[in-house]
């Protein structure tokens, strides 16, 4: 099982498919409760850690069609 720090590190480096798959076996829920949750922690750290993001906002996620 992936652990909240291991999803955010993952959303730190963009890893997206793969925050979202932890997310999902992290709490047992659907993919839509999944990106919900995603957008929670991308908010969370853009605010707490802003410099650990490479890329600005609105590069990050640029390829991620859904």
């Amino acid at each position: 099982m992936i652990d909240e720090t291991s999803v955010d590190e993952l959303i730190l480096a963009e890893r997206i498919l793969p925050a979202l798959q932890g997310i999902r076996a992290e709490l047992g829920c659907s993919l839509g409760d999944a990106v919900d949750e995603f957008e929670r922690r991308y908010d969370r750290l853009r605010a707490e850690r802003p410099n650990d993001f490479a890329l600005a906002p609105e590069e990050y996620g640029r390829n991620i069609y859904t």
